[in-house]
């Protein structure tokens, strides 16, 4: 890939998507490296819809260590089953936050941070190997084509984890 342009703000939201998600790929495609492109897929969703913070935990040994992100600086190190990303690791299960405030064990890395999408990203072997955590200033800011979006982005990413 020789350079990267956001989707334009003024098209529709399914094709802002659908060239978001054809860019990802080719982000992806210029792998090996898992920590490469969860570096680029971080950027290019940030670019493109600058949410608050966009980024990576990937799951070493029994926690989630911080992986490429933009956005303020993060928690390092989250324990399994502990505040929304713990949580969707220990479950495997998309978790939509609309007031993480009212989410029982939240981890405040930012205090800007008003909702969240987390999304468990299965390896190789079938096994939650990272978590793509988006995060933004707005209450109930994400919508099911959030969703959709950020389930497809994370399916891009599988191939290149254990």
């Amino acid at each position: 890939m020789t350079g990267y342009l956001p989707p334009p703000a003024e098209v529709d939201r399914p094709t802002r998507d659908r060239l978001l998600l054809e860019q990802c790929a080719a982000l992806v495609a210029d792998g090996p490296d898992a920590i490469a492109v969860m570096a680029n897929l971080s950027a290019a969703l940030h670019a493109a819809y600058a949410w608050h913070w966009v980024g990576f935990y990937r799951v070493v040994g029994d926690e989630l260590v911080l992986g490429p992100f933009h956005g303020p600086p993060a928690c390092v190190r989250i324990a399994r089953g502990k505040g929304v990303c713990g949580h969707a690791w220990a479950t495997g299960q998309v978790l939509v936050v609309p007031n993480v405030d009212a989410f029982p064990g939240h981890i405040a890395c930012s205090a800007l941070s008003r909702s969240e999408l987390v999304v468990p990203v299965r390896g190789r072997s079938g096994e939650v190997a990272a978590v793509l955590d988006v995060d933004s200033m707005h209450l109930d800011d994400f919508s099911d084509q959030d969703l959709v979006l950020l389930e497809k982005v994370a399916a891009l990413l599988s191939p290149w984890l254990v």
